[in-house]
């Protein structure tokens, strides 16, 4: 059995140590589709990014205008018949996503607002990650929406592409995650989201698809290891790589458009109760965001 490494808090080693024990020993070569960055020990949010350019030998391009989550629509392998349906305003959005503003509120179920206190309280002030709001908003709160790019320079491609989420009024970090795609074993293409936490991280692998009025649903249903859904992965004490899927946690997000007013609804569920739904208003602006180096 593997030992998580020592030289760490003990909430990240006992959290480190459970993955290990009721997870899955994997390797790289089969599991190419589900790696991604770790982070280290002392913190996630902005000096995560300058780690891993340093680490995968990438510079920060701050110079890039109209950055999105996607470099292309066409690369989520989206059916032409589904393509075809999909509203150009989400389209927009997900190729330009630093020209927006996001707003955000948050509903929870009181009956697990105790565990994301627990998760705020423990982990999320001291790692810079995941400071999800404790408190219902039922007034939207503005959050900055900053894409990243690390980019090889001998070639010009992009490497990484990094969404960094706080809220404008604390500057706490919500999320700071990387984000692409995948093509899962099944072939199935995919977006990943990985959101790094200390010698790990959490990655969401969700199933993209386009609803009848155009909106496009990205929903994290799968049933296994090797399907869309939730993961922890870890590096233990002797480098080896472990990952336990959470088939009860599921994710879902809808984005629309309705009168050229995009919205989104992200709705957390845990043994199929719902825990916490976000709902981000998504406004176009002229400005763009950058990051100082």
């Amino acid at each position: 059995m593997g030992i998580a490494r020592k030289n760490q808090s003990i909430q990240d080693w006992i959290t480190q140590q459970w993955v290990i024990l009721f997870g899955q020993r994997i390797d790289n070569k089969n599991y190419q589709w589900l790696l991604g960055p770790f982070g280290g020990t002392k913190g996630i949010g902005i000096k995560f990014v300058k780690q891993l350019a340093k680490d995968e030998s990438l510079v920060i391009n701050s110079q890039r205008k109209n950055q999105g989550l996607l470099e292309s629509i066409l690369n989520l392998g989206l059916p032409e018949n589904e393509l075809k349906r999909l509203s150009p305003n989400v389209i927009d959005f997900y190729e330009n996503t630093a020209n927006y503003d996001l707003l955000l509120k948050a509903k929870w179920n009181p009956f697990f607002k105790f565990f994301g206190t627990l998760i705020k309280s423990v982990f999320s002030k001291r790692i810079e990650q995941l400071n999800v709001p404790i408190e219902n908003l039922e007034d939207a709160s503005r959050l900055t929406n900053e894409i990243i790019k690390l980019v090889d320079t001998k070639t010009n491609e992009v490497k990484r592409t990094i969404w960094l989420r706080t809220f404008k009024s604390t500057g706490q970090v919500v999320y700071s995650g990387v984000y692409g795609t995948c093509s899962l074993p099944n072939k199935q293409i995919c977006i990943k989201a990985i959101f790094p936490l200390p010698n790990g991280n959490a990655t969401v692998i969700l199933t993209p698809s386009v609803g009848k009025n155009g909106e496009l649903i990205l929903d994290s249903s799968g049933q296994r290891i090797g399907d869309s859904g939730f993961y922890f992965l870890l590096r233990d004490s002797k480098g080896q790589l472990w990952s336990k899927f959470i088939k009860s946690f599921k994710d879902k997000l809808v984005v629309k458009s309705i009168n050229d007013r995009i919205t989104a609804t992200q709705t957390m569920t845990l043994w199929n109760l719902k825990v916490l739904e976000f709902e981000y208003e998504i406004k176009k602006t002229t400005h763009n965001n950058g990051y100082k180096t």
